[in-house]
């Protein structure tokens, strides 16, 4: 394995026209970018970015002294230092905090109890809260924990609280969001080169970006609550070098998988970065699902470079300007992992460990007892329309109404209806994360019974 290397990125200057209030990305030898999202401006926005080069300067992030990997960029700018290195506790503040109703009312317990009973947060504007885990439910105490969030947001005045209050149809909740890594992204919260902490492990997702992202305990979340900072340990970083064209029977899960070779501790408090021409080709929700996994192998954080795919998802999304920061060209990385992705096939995590991996052509002959699509890692719309396709027409931008190409016309929800699915259950975190009986494609009856370690003859 190679260390010592690096990736860097094109760079572009920012030209404003304070006249017409135009703005337009183009290409320059400027080492720092700075982009305005296009929600706030009314008038003329437009951006070009610069050509897919060989060679490419990377951006810095104040005086640089030594080569810096791109986490350890957001590091150094999150603790407005000129640098630092793999290994440093540094404080950090936080551009973004997330919690949802698991541990959202133990973090809101921890606040009051360190900070007082009538504290206010640091930064109403930069907490969102999410309700999505226990959701449709009966269950008593499932509930009162979204009312938990629901006085607290109120009492604090948190302007993104995604609420939900007519549980018998999600629709009828024009807030409600669904799963919450899903929901930062659509609504705008995630954003180049900045900090994202959440009380979720599969924070990580929001790494898709271009920003450090991972989850953190509720005692850390009360602490980020109270004062926008948290002590963090700049982590090192793995590269995953992913090139080749990337066949159509494959999705972003089978690249993941792929990397999961290094076993569910190889990552252990590393950063994982992904690069290469696979990963340039990848969509922003498959960018997610990527390193939506990487938590799986013990990661801190996973890290995609921000490019013209990524400004493109935020033109009508991020309501605050952004700093995208890029991995130097001879930053030091722990290890590198290299894979020619036209080569591969498609992957099986096997029970019980995500390592435990096989070629799909090796499980044709296992039966399979229950099929659950959603959630975090495969709950976007690409992966409904990917399982669409094996229905033979070929989910949430709205599997209800959004029509299958090749279809005759037949929305997602219609294709799996006929092909003897469920219908499609109200989005939240459901079967993945189990919770109180009544949850959505629970398994409720014993799937293994316990054999007595006597033998009886």
């Amino acid at each position: 394995m190679a260390s010592s290397v690096g990736f860097a990125h094109p760079t572009s200057s920012l030209i404003i026209n304070k006249k017409d209030k135009s703005l337009s990305v183009v290409p320059s030898t400027s080492q720092l970018s700075i982009y305005k999202c296009k929600k706030p401006i009314s008038n003329n926005i437009s951006m070009a970015m610069a050509t897919r080069q060989s060679e490419r300067k990377p951006a810095t992030t104040g005086s640089m002294k030594s080569p810096m990997t791109m986490t350890e960029k957001i590091f150094a700018k999150g603790a407005e230092k000129a640098e630092v290195k793999a290994g440093d506790n540094v404080w950090v503040n936080v551009d973004v905090f997330m919690t949802n109703d698991i541990s959202g009312p133990g973090s809101i317990g921890i606040f009051r109890k360190e900070f007082g009973e009538n504290a206010k947060v640091w930064d109403r504007e930069k907490v969102v809260v999410i309700p999505d885990h226990y959701i449709f439910t009966s269950d008593e105490r499932a509930n009162r924990n979204v009312d938990i969030l629901r006085e607290f947001s109120l009492d604090q005045n948190i302007k993104y609280f995604y609420d939900i209050t007519d549980l018998s149809n999600f629709k009828a909740n024009p807030d409600y969001k669904g799963v919450c890594h899903i929901a930062l992204a659509q609504e705008g919260h995630c954003r180049p080169g900045e900090i994202l902490l959440g009380t979720d492990s599969h924070t990580c997702t929001a790494g898709a970006f271009g920003q450090f992202a991972t989850g953190i305990g509720n005692t850390e979340a009360g602490f980020v609550l109270g004062t926008g900072a948290l002590l963090l340990k700049v982590p090192q970083t793995l590269r995953f070098v992913m090139d080749g064209e990337m066949p159509d029977y494959l999705l972003a899960k089978d690249l993941i998988l792929q990397a999961s070779e290094i076993s569910v501790a190889g990552a252990t408090y590393k950063s994982m970065e992904f690069v290469g021409t696979t990963i340039e080709s990848l969509n922003m929700e498959e960018r997610m699902t990527l390193c939506n996994m990487v938590i799986e192998a013990g990661g801190k954080n996973g890290v995609v470079a921000a490019d013209s795919t990524t400004f493109k998802y935020l033109e009508d999304k991020a309501s605050v300007p952004y700093e995208p920061v890029y991995s130097d060209a001879l930053a030091s990385f722990h290890s590198e992992f290299r894979f020619d992705i036209s080569k591969s096939e498609p992957l099986v995590a096997k029970p019980h460990s995500p390592d435990n991996r096989a070629l799909a052509r090796e499980c044709k002959d296992i039966k399979i007892d229950r099929v659950y699509i959603g959630s975090c890692t495969g709950g976007k719309t690409q992966d409904f329309l990917a399982a669409a396709k094996l229905f033979l027409a070929s989910v949430w931008v709205d599997i209800y109404t959004l029509i299958v190409p090749g279809s005759s016309g037949k929305t997602c929800s219609q294709i799996f209806e006929e092909a003897g699915c469920d219908t499609p259950a109200s989005p939240s975190c459901a079967a993945c994360m189990g919770g109180p009986k009544d949850t959505y494609a629970r398994m409720n009856e014993a799937q293994a019974s316990s054999l007595s370690p006597y033998h009886h003859g």
